[in-house]
């Protein structure tokens, strides 16, 4: 009871410096707090052998080639029902846009403690919030960094709300990401033998809202003893990811009778990373695979990240129901998961918090 005891009273010291893990490197820390070292089980690295190519999608030619978006919505459907992750190329988004929004995440990440603490909160309900783990006080083991969140859609926040570093170019690299996310969603409803619109007008709401979320990793003394981001499957229909440096690793088994290994992602220059997320693995009755990855901690950094999470969220996420669909090439297959608001999901994610288990098995039949 002592342990515990004092494990909450540093959680509570660390969250109310307001400065996050980035406070700590400025301190001058030269070890790794006890409340961010995970149990060495947890930490095994991927060896060279378990690298595989992750599918990288060239988009070229998606609404002008009728016969390359054949081939494209056979490539979408074959990474999707597999690795659960593909890299997308030639998708649109201009390289400036890109590699300004990570510009600006760094700079407001390396701000002075002082201009970031007004936006730290742990309020849900906040469009704009900035912090260090969601789920400090209920993970077993903090993560190795800190999180800016704007939430741009339907909804966003007015220019005053969003951090200065950000302002300028949040909305423009949202919407290129709206457009990106149009197109990925028509490639994966003719994957499921729909029409291409059929994602972006089910009731679940699969485009209607998008969580731009921006992680900074600083570097760690200790990387060995702690984690960037712990194992996890993500609450959303769809994530496109950006990053400026490696670190990213998925859970992958080549074949149903070997153990899996986590093997390396690589950061693409001008790439997207895009991975199913639990709703849509749901909604697709487990044809699309929501596959668990994570984030190591490295000595070499920081790391910073863009996930875009489409996702509903505030009172339309209450509204918006998750159930699988029976028609089109999964016609034939009984329900795997009962009916569910995306709310009760994105609840049920936060309260059960990185720890490793699939939020989807708490909905299946």
């Amino acid at each position: 009871m002592a342990s515990a005891c004092d494990r909450l009273r540093y959680l509570k010291a660390f969250d109310d410096t307001k400065a996050g893990v980035k406070g700590l490197i400025d301190a001058g820390i030269t070890t790794v707090p006890a409340i961010f070292r995970h149990p060495p089980d947890t930490l095994a690295r991927a060896h060279d052998e378990d690298r595989f190519a992750i599918p990288v999608i060239d988009l070229a030619g998606v609404t002008t080639a009728p016969s390359r978006r054949a081939e494209l919505v056979a490539e979408v459907k074959a990474a999707a029902e597999t690795v659960g992750f593909f890299q997308v190329v030639n998708h649109g988004v201009p390289g400036p846009v890109m590699s300004e929004m990570l510009a600006a995440l760094r700079s407001f990440n390396e701000e002075p403690a002082e201009a970031r603490r007004p936006y730290y909160s742990r309020d849900g309900q906040s469009r704009v919030r900035y912090h260090s783990n969601f789920d400090l006080f209920r993970s077993p083991a903090a993560n190795w960094r800190d999180t800016l969140y704007l939430d741009m859609a339907p909804t966003g926040p007015s220019p005053g709300e969003i951090p200065a570093a950000c302002r300028g170019i949040a909305v423009e690299f949202t919407r290129e990401v709206q457009r990106l996310g149009g197109t990925l969603f028509e490639l994966l409803s003719e994957a499921m033998g729909l029409h291409r619109g059929f994602l972006e007008q089910h009731e679940a709401g699969c485009l209607e809202g998008l969580s731009v979320v921006g992680h900074y990793y600083p570097a760690s003394p200790q990387p060995h003893l702690t984690m960037g981001t712990s194992r996890h499957t993500d609450p959303s229909f769809l994530t496109v990811l950006l990053q400026d440096i490696g670190g990213l690793q998925v859970l992958h088994r080549q074949r149903n009778d070997e153990q899996p290994v986590w093997v390396e992602v690589p950061a693409e220059a001008g790439a997207f990373t895009v991975n199913v997320g639990d709703f849509l693995q749901l909604l697709s009755n487990d044809r699309f695979r929501s596959v668990e990855h994570r984030v190591l901690s490295k000595s070499v950094g920081p790391r910073v990240s863009v996930a875009c999470f489409f996702r509903p969220h505030g009172a339309a996420a209450a509204a918006r129901v998750c159930a699988p669909i029976l028609v089109g090439d999964g016609a034939a297959s009984p329900p795997r998961y009962r009916s569910v608001t995306v709310e009760e999901l994105i609840v049920h994610y936060r309260d059960k918090a990185l720890d490793g288990t699939s939020m989807l098995d708490h909905y299946r039949i």
